[in-house]
């Protein structure tokens, strides 16, 4: 783990300081990616560049928070499939129908996988990775709904219990893919009743990543094995209660069993 961890930081090191060199070019354009905007703010700022710094972020950013999040979701989606049978058999159905029997799942598949892309946004209502997002502060006195927040107050917006809404949402505790299908709603910001992301401006830059990560590799799993769960636990008895850590968690690990089909 050292050696492989020494390797990428050697790597940042390298891309960082071509980086720099091609900022001192007077024909350089930004890019305006992550390591762009740091650079900026060091050289905004009058800061001396510290690489360490600008380092573990990017170690952060890529690495802990769409590593940790991804899994976590990949980890609820298989949960509640495998706690709700039919709905497995379901995406197995139109997977089979659409990749056919031996194929990869790839990306430019998703958008004739309807089933499966509903799998994915019901199991961000119900398990958002971030429950309480990203905190905010607020920059001026501002009133919402007669209530004032003051400045400098930090801001949670609770994604999960807005998932859960019964005002909103039909049934909001069962798992039910179906209720995404042939509906507009998605997880891009536009739509405030499912923001497992965020919205605006600063919504989650990671996004576009995830939502290919999830799709394929969900799709993957489902397609390339017949799954049980350990130890004969029926489908309804799986425990399916969460923990709050970095990122919403099952309390209790997944524990499945892959079969070749």
């Amino acid at each position: 783990m050292t050696i492989h961890l020494r390797k990428i930081m050697d790597l940042f090191d390298n891309v960082i300081d071509e980086r720099v060199e091609l900022r001192r070019m007077s024909e350089y354009v930004s890019t305006n990616d992550l390591l762009d905007t740091l650079l900026q703010l060091s050289q905004e700022n009058n800061q001396e560049l510290d690489k360490n710094q600008i380092k573990h972020l990017i170690l952060v950013v890529l690495f802990t928070a769409a590593t940790e999040t991804t899994t976590s979701t990949i980890e609820w989606a298989m949960a509640e499939l495998l706690h709700s049978p039919q709905a497995l058999l379901e995406a197995r159905r139109e997977l089979k129908k659409i990749i056919g029997k031996g194929n990869l799942v790839e990306e430019s598949n998703v958008t004739c996988l309807p089933y499966l892309q509903a799998i994915v946004k019901e199991t961000l209502r119900l398990h958002p990775p971030a429950p309480f997002l990203i905190p905010r502060k607020a920059e001026a006195d501002i009133e919402v709904h007669n209530f004032v927040v003051p400045k400098g107050a930090q801001v949670f917006i609770n994604a999960w219990v807005i998932g859960r809404d019964p005002n909103f949402w039909e049934e909001p505790d069962l798992f039910r893919p179906e209720r995404f299908i042939r509906s507009e709603m998605d997880v891009k910001g536009k739509d405030f009743g499912l923001i497992p992301f965020g919205g605006g401006r600063r919504i989650c830059p990671g996004l576009p990543l995830a939502m290919r990560m999830l799709h394929s590799m969900l799709g993957t799993l489902i397609h390339s094995f017949d799954w049980e769960l350990e130890d004969g636990v029926a489908p309804e008895n799986l425990n399916m209660d969460e923990k709050f850590h970095f990122v919403l968690q099952k309390a209790k690990p997944l524990r499945a069993i892959p079969h070749s089909i």
